[in-house]
């Protein structure tokens, strides 16, 4: 069988055109691996075995007869216990929605079954997307890969765990404020955040709609390649012939390089070292809009996502962890006009960044300001829980408030990734940057 666990969706994938791999022999490798593994309850909220085989057994025959759908035809992955899966419970790591059984699945869900992807079972996650860290004390919280006593980044926690410690060859997940990229890097993985609105969220257990967006941890670029064009039934990006020669990087140094940690700052300096040296241009830059949008954020997000939720959390406000309810909560303190005036001035903080970051190929920052905390220790003490929570989300927020495409990429640093930010919708051109640049941070 090989080393099926710890292979790359793309390898796998090819192993099954060339007919060394038997999608049906994969996906119980990859099923007894889970009901095998110590920490399955706290990665998966539930498997789906049923569904996984079925799918599988498709897969083998179209391999058998030439007609695979897609390079990933046949490939076991996880999903993110926010996407409807029909028949499955859809909870969203939240007893607010406990025993929700959707009788249809996602449409992202429903257009990777198309290209013949295998859906392994649903991930655990921070109660209804809104944490950073991946603690969740209600349901289960996700060990990351490299200290297991840690948190492994939210909101996707689970699908991270469920890639890092070889129980799926890719996971999907959600990103609202930076919950595809924490929870990547944490557990040294690739994490594409995709731009508001390429991906569409029908059957997607919304936080804040006009923030959220789909997008897969992976191992590789290639993968990361292949999910997005899984997700949306297209051409994957080309990535060959793919080159660092000539690329010029914009350093970020308004917010992203405050209060950052020692680890994290050591291995920034480290990947944009490696970057030089591999020929690539990196100029530091400051966006004073970053700033002012970043003082933005709370009258944003907020509202919204009190809106979308506060209904229901106010029928049983106990039942949630209380920092992830108060932060809810604070959506309340914001009114209307100035909701609504707060989006018009991100518009136009959006179009000064694009004007000032338009002469480079990418703006980087370290994905995350700090390495994953103890479970312990921000469990048991909220105010600490609040601050790193606040500092985890703090780079990775600057893509969502610019509206932008980022992928995020291991630095070869455990739990130290490295953000390549582009323009709305450049995500193919982001991969093959990203494919040019992997190969010189590790």
């Amino acid at each position: 069988m090989g080393d099926w666990q710890g292979m790359s969706a793309a390898e796998l994938g090819r192993g099954i055109e060339a007919g060394r791999i038997d999608p049906v022999e994969l996906t119980d490798a990859f099923l007894d691996a889970i009901d095998g593994h110590p920490f399955r309850r706290r990665i998966y909220a539930r498997a789906t075995p049923a569904r996984a085989r079925a799918e599988a057994e498709a897969a083998r025959e179209r391999a058998r007869r030439g007609l695979r759908k897609s390079p990933l035809d046949g490939v076991p992955i996880s999903w993110k216990d926010l996407f409807d899966t029909a028949g499955i419970a859809t909870e969203a790591g939240t007893a607010l929605l406990k025993g929700r059984t959707p009788d249809r699945d996602a449409q992202v869900l429903q257009t990777a079954t198309a290209q013949g992807l295998i859906c392994l079972g649903k991930t655990h996650m921070t109660e209804l997307a809104f944490s950073g860290l991946g603690l969740n004390p209600v349901t289960e919280s996700p060990p990351c890969v490299n200290d297991h006593e840690a948190v492994s980044g939210g909101s996707s926690s689970g699908a991270a765990a469920s890639v890092a410690f070889g129980l799926a060859a890719a996971g999907i997940g959600s990103d609202t404020g930076g919950s595809v990229r924490v929870p990547a890097a944490w557990n040294d993985l690739v994490g594409l955040k995709t731009t508001s609105g390429r991906l569409p969220l029908d059957g997607v257990v919304p936080l804040a709609a006009r923030f959220d967006t789909v997008g897969p941890l992976t191992r590789t670029v290639e993968d990361a390649a292949l999910l997005l064009a899984a997700l949306e039934g297209d051409r994957p990006a080309d990535l060959r012939g793919v080159s660092a020669t000539g690329v010029r990087l914009m350093n970020l140094t308004t917010s992203a390089q405050e209060d950052i940690r020692e680890a994290p700052a050591r291995a920034h300096d480290d990947a944009l070292s490696r970057l030089r040296a591999g020929g690539v241009t990196v100029e530091d830059g400051a966006v004073p809009e970053v700033a002012e949008a970043m003082d933005l954020a709370g009258i944003l997000y907020t509202p919204e996502t009190y809106g979308t939720w506060g209904h229901l959390i106010e029928t049983d406000p106990d039942a949630m962890f209380p920092p992830v309810r108060e932060r809810f909560r604070a959506g309340k303190a914001h009114g209307a006009a100035d909701y609504v005036a707060a989006w018009h001035r991100l518009d136009r903080l959006r179009a000064a960044y694009a004007a000032a970051t338009a002469g480079h190929d990418a703006v980087v920052v370290p994905t995350a300001a700090l390495l994953p905390p103890k479970q312990a220790d921000v469990a048991g003490d909220h105010a600490l829980f609040t601050s790193e929570n606040l500092l985890t989300l703090r780079n990775t927020r600057i893509g969502n408030l610019m509206g932008l495409a980022v992928l995020t990429l291991p630095t070869g640093h455990p739990s130290c990734g490295l953000s390549l930010m582009g323009p709305p919708r450049s995500e193919k051109r982001l991969l093959r940057l990203g494919a040019a640049l992997a190969p010189l941070l590790t």
